[in-house]
């Protein structure tokens, strides 16, 4: 008689809207933050940033996991199966809403099977180029790599990257005759543009923002509506008469789809307070970062929008990975 019971109170308090009793205890026991890439990366420092804050903020430990392979789609994988409880959330990067249209096959639907949390920061993609490139401005090296079909390159850091696909929306916009060279990572297409093996580079800014400031590369423009904190000389698409040219590399964390929407609140709230505290938002700014921290519903409406816009760019650049 005392289960029937307590089976009917529990049904009572589901159906009045009360929250589980675990959504109102969270978190009773660490949290495991899963990131889809190998430690040291840009989605990886962020992560233990805002872990740390987390872990300061809620009292229990939020401990990252880095989960390789597949550029994020093994460790997406297995965050869209994990129990929806809110003790394992994902860092994922731009590459979470690429991905879907440029693999044949991805194990997770970006859309259906997570709850958004926030977009805890963005960095604007930067075009550099070689300081023996005699281009000064976007305009002038569209005329320069039209002038010379067939010889112009450009360094990114694997295929279907933001950097990458960049690179492809604005060779599609002026029909240039520009190679995409991929390697393993930033820093070796950072290093190779340096070094003029490849005369120009499309890459996020953390990747590259030490090589500009040192002059070892020369920044010509800003894929964003704003000119970049760490680079203010350098002036935008946008002011440069380029427009619909914006590609940012995100960070923000999800969480499994059912995750309680008490839960993924409180993890809204926390992020949001800690990217505006001073130290982080300094932390973020080294990395070449700005905080976001938008809500559960905006980031949301990112998520699909960025699906739709790198969508078309892999469709139109004919990019497909088996």
């Amino acid at each position: 008689m005392a289960a029937i019971l307590r089976i009917s109170c529990a049904a009572v308090l589901l159906l009045c809207g009360v929250p589980p009793a675990s959504a109102q205890s969270y978190p009773n026991r660490p949290v495991r933050v899963v990131v889809g890439f190998p430690a040291g990366g840009p989605t990886d420092a962020i992560a233990r940033m805002v872990s740390q804050k987390l872990s300061d903020a809620l009292g229990q430990q939020f401990f990252v996991e880095n989960v390789g392979g597949a550029g994020g789609n093994t460790a997406a994988g297995q965050v869209a199966r994990a129990t929806p409880d809110g003790y394992t959330i994902m860092a994922i990067s731009t590459g979470f809403m690429v991905n879907p249209s440029l693999y044949a096959r991805v194990p997770y639907d970006a859309v259906k099977d997570f709850a958004p949390v926030t977009l805890v920061a963005a960095s604007p993609n930067v075009v550099v180029v070689n300081p023996l490139v005699p281009a000064k401005s976007l305009p002038e090296l569209v005329q320069l790599i039209r002038d010379n079909p067939g010889k112009y390159s450009f360094a990114g850091p694997g295929v279907g990257s933001t950097p990458h696909l960049g690179g492809e929306l604005f060779r599609l916009a002026f029909n240039l005759d520009l190679v995409h060279v991929p390697f393993t990572g930033a820093a070796p297409a950072v290093q190779a543009t340096v070094g003029g093996h490849t005369p120009i580079a499309f890459t996020a800014l953390p990747s590259s923002l030490s090589a500009i400031q040192s002059g070892q590369l020369r920044a010509l423009g800003v894929a964003a509506n704003e000119r970049a904190g760490g680079i203010p000389g350098v002036p935008t698409f946008a002011e440069q008469g380029i427009r619909d040219q914006e590609a940012d590399t995100l960070t923000g964390i999800v969480a499994p789809a059912g995750t309680p929407k008490e839960i993924v609140d409180l993890l809204y709230r926390e992020i949001a307070k800690a990217v505006g505290q001073p130290d982080l938002t300094e932390r973020l700014a080294v990395l070449g970062f700005k905080a976001v921290a938008d809500t559960p519903d905006e980031f949301a409406a990112r998520i699909k929008l960025e699906m739709e816009k790198w969508g078309k760019v892999v469709h139109d650049a004919k990019l497909r990975i088996e």
